[in-house]
């Protein structure tokens, strides 16, 4: 198969619980660990950094390997989902792999994956796993999907654990409580391997207590300790709680004899973008008017986006919006300025919220809003109604961002 068809059928014949959503979710580690043996056990082959969490752990992941890059290591970093290109999952160094290692893994074990079923996930965590191994990396950082006990990533014994927060998300496969979800969450801290919690919440502190003294696994809380914050090229006001949890990591990490200097640090932070390709965070899409695009897509991170929203200055702003079907959007639109002119869709996957419903639920609400039949249609209207000084904001969804971000030259 071409890279082309065989992106196909990665996407078309296995689920992929990004795209279908629950139909995809896996209750158990069954299979990873039948395809890791199969594989035999690239997981075991290189050192590596768990991130999981509700919010944040995808910029953490990324400024984690950007410094470990400026320190002089050979970097894995597998991530999820991707935005325009599936090879943004795995890179090296800040380079994805390159697409003849997509087509010769799916090549060799195709049989394998449709003799037992292997989900979307599944198949692209093996094939991370497997290149890291082969090409022999220092450190692996692996991103968490979703929850963390039962997430395919979880097969890993990594140098450290880091969670970054617990936010209501995915509530149906993780639970209705925070203690229900930091539980599931907890479940990637590994015996006797120090733990980084990267946001205090008093009713989940216990929950992760628990869990790292049942383990004998070193806990660090990263409110608890005066970091001194430096430049970062990822804008956001939540950055800067993603910054010292990425800070706290580094400091246990250094104390576990890991060669990162200050400066490895600071240049680390200055060029997370420039050194791992990380889109779609605070990202300016446009300049004239200013256009700018975040993957913010649950409460928590649209907390933020309206936070960062009210500090900035334009003559009026409009809001670019599509959601996936199981968000709560008007708790969500709630957290937004209501002065805003919104222009409504639904992204180009099966997952979406389907405009009409979306019109229906926001019915009431004292908004002034647009609905139109695609993305594209919705942002070209808000970009013809924009004046030069005002603001378009891009989100709502990841796969909102993901469509209307220019592809690369």
């Amino acid at each position: 198969m071409t890279y082309s068809e065989t992106l196909n059928w990665l996407f078309s014949q296995l689920p992929m619980y990004q795209r279908i959503g629950q139909a995809a979710y896996r209750k158990d580690l069954h299979n990873i660990k039948r395809l890791a043996g199969y594989l035999d056990h690239p997981e075991d082959k290189f050192k590596s950094i768990h991130v999981g969490g509700t919010n944040g752990k995808g910029s953490c992941s990324h400024m984690l390997a950007s410094v470990f890059q400026e320190a002089g290591y050979k970097v894995g970093l597998y991530t999820s989902p991707h935005l325009k290109d599936f090879r943004e999952r795995i890179r090296i160094n800040g380079q994805m792999i390159g697409k003849e290692k997509v087509v010769d893994f799916v090549a060799q074990h195709k049989s394998f994956f449709e003799r037992h079923k292997l989900s979307f996930f599944e198949m692209t965590v093996g094939l991370a796993f497997q290149v890291f191994a082969e090409e022999n990396v220092d450190i692996a950082i692996v991103e968490v999907g979703m929850g963390g006990r039962l997430d395919a990533t979880n097969i890993i014994h990594p140098e450290l654990s880091v969670i970054t927060n617990i936010g209501f998300d995915h509530m149906q496969f993780l639970g209705d409580t925070r203690p229900k979800i930091a539980r599931e969450k907890a479940g990637i801290i590994k015996s006797q391997t120090p733990v980084v919690i990267g946001e205090i919440h008093t009713e989940t502190r216990t929950v992760f207590e628990e869990v790292a003294k049942k383990l004998s696994s070193p806990i660090y809380f990263a409110e608890e300790d005066n970091h001194q914050l430096n430049e970062c090229d990822l804008k956001g006001l939540y950055q800067i709680k993603n910054q010292k949890t990425v800070l706290q990591s580094l400091k246990v990490l250094r104390d576990r004899n890991w060669r990162i200097s200050d400066e490895n640090v600071k240049n680390g932070l200055a060029k997370v973008v420039q050194n791992t390709g990380l889109k779609g965070r605070w990202q300016k899409i446009n300049e004239d008017p200013l256009c700018l695009a975040d993957t913010a897509h649950n409460l928590e991170g649209l907390t933020y986006v309206g936070m960062q929203l009210d500090t900035m200055t334009y003559n009026d702003l409009h809001l670019v919006m599509g959601f996936v079907n199981d968000k709560d959007v008007v708790a969500m639109i709630d957290l937004l300025p209501q002065n805003a002119n919104y222009y409504f869709s639904a992204p180009d996957i099966p997952r979406a919220m389907p405009v009409e419903k979306l019109k229906d639920t926001l019915n009431g609400i004292d908004i002034k809003a647009l609905y139109f039949s695609s993305l594209q249609e919705a942002f070209s209207q808000a970009k013809l109604q924009a004046k030069p000084k005002d603001l378009i904001f891009v989100g709502g969804s990841i796969f909102t961002v993901a469509e209307l971000l220019p592809d690369e030259e």
